[in-house]
């Protein structure tokens, strides 16, 4: 059948490969033409991504929105009612979910794209196909379940009486950065991975930490001055999060300084954890 090993076949179809057939380019543009024609197969797997994460599940495709839904629940309660957080003003329930949306987003990316080549190892040792296919599906099945999540987002907007501006418009560049930032980390970590498996180990706390250095539960207000350029500076996901918080719920647009940084540090990062990811490809067989 189409799409099995040992089937012959063209673009957007596994096929074997003689290794010293192949011939490898040091070309990135070459790569990105590659991945181009088998954008049928990326597609393909991010639909079996899809499935198999939610295969057996009572609820489905549901906990997309349970889990930053219950979160928005347990930071409401013990960080607005309980430790009286400040939220700039804005309802905490807003305040909390609009970060979490994001966040939620690049969280469950890294968690299902970083030891993605590990868990299939049994595909990347017997047949031929950009190997990037697989952690960017990853990356795209998180995409899905932000976008049903955020399908709560509107009548949460709606019940607090929160108007849409102009500055909504502001959501679709935040969004394009954010996936640019995504991908270039998965591809960067998930390659690192098969060299150095602890990093499927670390990644969970690394993740847990990450949460609490950006802000989620607290405004980025509440950092000191002196040292807020270097905290979004550090921490492209600060200028992600407060950038949907002031476009959506404030209604006023993006730092326009911060976030072209932002953009700037996620394209390199998409560059080189590309470059490197293409580096490594050649030994994924004999590696994982």
């Amino acid at each position: 059948m189409p799409g099995e090993p040992g089937t012959p076949g063209g673009p957007g179809r596994f096929k074997e490969v003689n290794p010293v057939e192949y011939e490898w380019s040091d070309s990135l543009p070459a790569h990105l033409r590659e991945l181009v024609r088998y954008r049928e197969l990326l597609w393909q797997i991010t639909q079996r991504e899809i499935k198999v994460r939610y295969k057996q599940s009572l609820l489905g495709m549901l906990w997309a929105i349970l889990q930053p839904l219950s979160l928005m629940v347990v930071f409401t309660v013990f960080f607005s009612w309980f430790a009286r957080l400040q939220s700039d003003g804005i309802p905490y329930p807003i305040f909390s979910y609009a970060a979490l949306l994001p966040w939620t987003f690049l969280s469950t990316s890294l968690s299902f794209a970083v030891p993605s080549l590990i868990a299939n190892s049994h595909i990347i040792t017997k047949i031929y196909f950009p190997r990037e296919i697989i952690p960017l599906a990853s990356v795209l099945a998180a995409l899905l379940d932000f976008f049903i999540a955020s399908g709560v987002f509107v009548p949460l907007l709606i019940w607090y009486g929160i108007e849409p501006t102009r500055n909504l418009l502001f959501v679709a560049p935040l969004l394009v950065v954010q996936i640019v930032f995504a991908t270039g980390l998965s591809l960067l970590l998930s390659a690192f991975t098969v060299l150095y498996r602890d990093v499927r180990h670390v990644l969970p706390l690394a993740i847990q930490i990450w949460m609490f250095v950006t802000p989620i539960l607290y405004p980025a207000s509440v950092v000191p001055e002196q040292w807020r350029v270097w905290y979004f500076l550090l921490n492209p996901m600060a200028v992600i999060i407060e950038g949907y918080r002031r476009s959506v719920v404030q209604g006023a647009a993006p730092e326009a300084g911060y976030l072209i940084v932002t953009a700037g540090i996620s394209v390199a990062l998409l560059w080189m954890g590309y470059a490197y990811f293409k580096y490594l490809e050649r030994d994924f067989a004999d590696i994982v």
